[in-house]
């Protein structure tokens, strides 16, 4: 309704510009022809006559400008409504992204939140020994770290600046940055192998990057089952450096692989386990923000492996 309205809008001022121009172009032509020309013939004895062919060119001149503006009454409407989408069309399709980030993320939220608001609820309906207030509110608790890094998540993002996301870029030990990811990823019950050669760099934010290959291993995790190797391999492609995170997992269909980049797109297969959809959309975003690239390769039942490529 809105870009409805916006568009008719848009329409009718876009007619009124270009008629109007139209009008002020041909009043201008006929008023120049007019005063330009000499519409009185002297004849040779020096008397003067009416110019007939000359005044029937002028009324020629006029009738025809009225009718090219009675036809661009028609045509320029149409044009202008033709204009006005294509206006609109960049807006329309932000606002429905925005709109689309809106209801995921307030989907999103209203877990978490409904579950503190439950726990705590139930816990205050009657008194409870320690043990059960301390189940209530360590599941609460449980529910609002994941709800705060939800919104840590949302905020990076959030910044689709280029330049603010790779902003204060520094040279990497890759070794460093993919042991600091496994790290912060917490693996215990997987088996996880690391092969990363010394010696590898990569420019960039530390604290962006860990977060995107930790991302990365967090999703391998989550889809594997504790006896599925993990593999995080890095090496040297010319001028670039590809971390790879392999697992023997559940793996993706081809459909899935497409949209596993999407923002809040969960496989159907997936509604079990925990997350919000948004950690390989985070991950193309701070690597595309450092000049890299990351591709995702995947076959049921056989396993994933998601390749990140930054410049060396």
């Amino acid at each position: 309704m809105i870009f409805r309205r916006a568009l008719v809008r848009l329409t009718v001022a876009y007619s009124a510009i270009q008629l109007g121009l139209f009008a002020l172009a041909a009043l201008a032509i006929y008023v120049f022809v007019s005063l330009t020309f000499d519409f009185d013939v002297v004849t040779t004895d020096g008397g003067a006559v009416g110019a007939d062919p000359a005044a029937q060119a002028l009324n020629r001149l006029r009738t025809a400008l009225i009718v090219v503006y009675a036809a661009l009454l028609v045509v320029v409407p149409l044009v202008s409504y033709l204009m006005a989408r294509v206006a609109l069309a960049p807006l329309r399709r932000s606002y429905e992204r925005q709109q689309q980030f809106v209801d995921a993320t307030s989907h999103e939220f209203r877990t978490p939140l409904g579950v503190i608001v439950g726990e705590l609820s139930l816990a205050l309906m009657r008194p409870r020994d320690g043990a059960a207030y301390r189940a209530a509110i360590q599941e609460s608790l449980n529910a609002a770290e994941g709800l705060a890094s939800l919104t840590n998540q949302l905020l990076l993002l959030s910044r689709d600046d280029r330049a603010e996301l790779s902003a204060e870029r520094e040279p990497i030990a890759v070794a460093d940055l993919v042991a600091d990811a496994v790290a912060a990823a917490g693996v215990v019950s997987h088996r996880v192998t690391v092969s990363c050669p010394t010696g590898l760099t990569v420019w960039g934010s530390r604290d962006l990057l860990v977060h995107a290959v930790r991302n990365v291993v967090d999703n391998a995790v989550k889809y594997c089952v504790p006896a599925d190797p993990i593999d995080v391999t890095a090496a040297a492609r010319g001028a670039s450096v590809a971390i790879v995170v392999s697992d023997a997992g559940r793996g993706m269909s081809s459909d899935e692989a497409r949209n596993a980049f999407d923002r809040f797109w969960r496989a159907p297969s997936a509604r079990s386990v925990p997350g919000h959809g948004i950690g390989l959309s985070l991950v193309r975003q701070i690597v595309e923000a450092h000049g890299g690239r990351v591709q995702l390769t995947s076959t049921p039942g056989t396993g994933t492996v998601v390749t990140l490529t930054l410049p060396g």
